[in-house]
Formats: C-alpha cells, sequence, structure tokens
C-alpha cells in the first residue's frame, strides 16, 4: 500500500514509500483509514526541530487525525467490532500511572502517538491498539470523523475552568482548531466571540464559524480593541493558539482581572515576563493538552450529531493521499485551512 511518511532524519525528508498491512496483534485493531487530517504536528515534522528528532523512528508512517472502517481485531478487543465507523484518539495511554489512574489519561506520563512515536495514518490501513478507537455513527462523514481529535481540543478548551456560556470569549490564534473553538464557544452558550488572527483567509472563516469580531493584531492593537469591544474590562476567557512570545503578551494584555487564561499552544522559545502585570491581572491558567479521555469526545459528538457546528468550512482541501506532498505546499503558502486525504 502506498504511505507518506518520514524517511529522511532531516528537514524535509518527507515522501511516499510501500508498506504492506500488518495483521492486529491480541489487543489492537486494523484500520481501513477513509480520510485523515494534516495536523500542525506533521508540518513541524517536516521542519524537524530537535525534539522530535529524538523522538519520531525515521521511517515512520505519518498522521494521527484519523477516520476508517474497523478491518479486523484482535482476540481480546471488545470495545469496537469489525466494521465499525471509528475515528482515533491520538493519545496512547497507558491505563496505570497516577495520571491515567486519577481520570487524566490525557496527560499519562507514557504517552504516545500514531505518526510521531509509531506509524500513522496517512495510509490505507493502519494497525493501532484498540484502546484508542472512537466509535461514530454508522452514517457519520469520514472527513469529519477524521478531524474530532483536533476539534476535541476545542472542545475541551472551551469547557475547561469556568467554560464560556454568558462570557466573552477571545481566541488567538486561528488556525483549524482556533476556528473550531471559535465555533464551539458560540454553540456553548458565549456572549461575544472575538478572533484575532492575521491570515485574511482564517479571519474570513472565523467570521464564518461565528466570530462577532475579528482582528488582525499587524494592523491593529488587539488588547486595545478587545478591551473596547468589552466595555473596558477585558475578554473573560482568552484562549492562546498561536504560540508566539507577543500573541501571549497580548493575551493577558486583554484578559480581565480575574479572568480565566488557557493555554493551547506551546511558545516558540523562553518566555520572559513582567510579573508586576501577572500580579495585577490575576488570571486563573489552565494548560490544554489534547483531550479528557473519554469526556470531551462525548461532547464533541453530541455537538456535530446535534448540528449544534458546522466544521464543513474548515474543510479547505480535499485530496487524494497520492498528493499529500501538495498539501503540505499549501499549508506553508498559507492557502490552506484543514487538508484531508484520502487514501
Amino acid at each position: 500500500m502506498l504511505a507518506l511518511a518520514k524517511i529522511a532524519p532531516v528537514t524535509g525528508g518527507i515522501d511516499f514509500v510501500e508498506r504492506e498491512p500488518r495483521q492486529p496483534g491480541p489487543d489492537e485493531a486494523l484500520i481501513e483509514i477513509r480520510a485523515a487530517g494534516l495536523c500542525g504536528s506533521d508540518i513541524q515534522i517536516w521542519k524537524w526541530p530537535p525534539h522530535l528528532a529524538k523522538r519520531v523512528p525515521v521511517p515512520c508512517v505519518l498522521g494521527h487525525e484519523g477516520a476508517g472502517r474497523v478491518a479486523a481485531i484482535g482476540e481480546r478487543v471488545t470495545n469496537v467490532r469489525v466494521g465499525d465507523n471509528v475515528s482515533l484518539e491520538s493519545h496512547l495511554f497507558c491505563g496505570k500511572c497516577y495520571q491515567c489512574l486519577t481520570d487524566r489519561a490525557h496527560i499519562c506520563v507514557e504517552k504516545a502517538s500514531p505518526g510521531v512515536d509509531f506509524d500513522g495514518v496517512f495510509a490505507s490501513y493502519v494497525t493501532v491498539p484498540a484502546s484508542i478507537l472512537w466509535v461514530n455513527d454508522p452514517d457519520f462523514p469520514a472527513e469529519l470523523g477524521a478531524i474530532m481529535e483536533p476539534f476535541g481540543i476545542g472542545v475541551h478548551a472551551a469547557l475547561e475552568g469556568t467554560g464560556v456560556c454568558g462570557l466573552t470569549v477571545a481566541i488567538n490564534g486561528c488556525g483549524p482548531i482556533g476556528m473550531m473553538n471559535v465555533a464551539v464557544a458560540r454553540a456553548l452558550g458565549a456572549l461575544k466571540v472575538i478572533a484575532i488572527e492575521p491570515n485574511p483567509l482564517r479571519r474570513d472563516t472565523a467570521l464564518r464559524m461565528g466570530a462577532d469580531l475579528v482582528i488582525d493584531p499587524l494592523e491593529d492593537d488587539a488588547p486595545r480593541r478587545v478591551i473596547d469591544a468589552t466595555r473596558g474590562r477585558g475578554a473573560d476567557v482568552v484562549i492562546e493558539y498561536s504560540g508566539q512570545l507577543a500573541g501571549l503578551h497580548n493575551c493577558i494584555e486583554m484578559l480581565t482581572i480575574g479572568g480565566d487564561l488557557r493555554l493551547c499552544a506551546t511558545p516558540t522559545r523562553t518566555v520572559e515576563y513582567d510579573f508586576t502585570v501577572w500580579k495585577k491581572k490575576r488570571p486563573t491558567i489552565h494548560n490544554i493538552n489534547g483531550r479528557r479521555i473519554w469526556s470531551t469526545w462525548v461532547r464533541a459528538s453530541d455537538l456535530l450529531r446535534e448540528e449544534r457546528v458546522d466544521l464543513k468550512p474548515i474543510l479547505s482541501h480535499v485530496m487524494p493521499l497520492s498528493e499529500g506532498l501538495k498539501a503540505f505546499d499549501y499549508v506553508f503558502a498559507g492557502e490552506a485551512l484543514k487538508p484531508i486525504l484520502i487514501p
């Protein structure tokens, strides 16, 4: 079968390889992939920073956002059946560590991910532990099933802390998950949703996803615009997706005193900060990582099943897996929102 893989430990180093599907072990399932999403993590693997160079076994089939049909199961598998329509949770958890035993499997100390630590979903078939499979309705579209995993991050961020109902929410950085978070905040009853994003395509899509106000931080004073839009109070909730130092500073500045700051992106370098401002703002900080397993999936599925959120505007490129290298080019050119690859 054709698979898109990291084949060389260098910047780039991604190409197609031939792989044979692997029959599942006792606790595994063989999945016929019907759609797979290209994620920012795949872009980072292309860039090959040191922390991934130490982690990714080359060669490795990429992709951790996937949906498909269960083709075969191991003898001990009971949570899925052959023929089930499934999505993949990207965090393989041990179930035994302190975090897993205290209902925090999403931050398991032994966490591993398909497409990063072992072969992923950019192929016609993938064999994975059955424990990371979520069963969708039989008629749930594969393109949406493939982005249940990133959608769950936006749902997790919206539900954490004070939630969003009745509150003003500012979302800093509108990549695919930021745009999903706009839609989730709207669906869960936010009073006002403000999106901050320099890319015009993403700003336009954020409006389609339900934002009341979009701000270009390269052209406007984003904190001042947010404060003005909230009658001088600042946003009740600020969710950071940019990963930029300037973006993080802006987030704290636009937050109301005592508000919720939810960090979804990792800053690209060490952060220096004036803690006198921090002391004045008194934020409650939530470090968002992945999705809560499996409670976030329940909420995410309900939002999509009841059509409270429409993710189709984000699916900018649905293309054959054989054109997967073009998907990377579209992302680097700023022309893509969420490419979906179809084996």
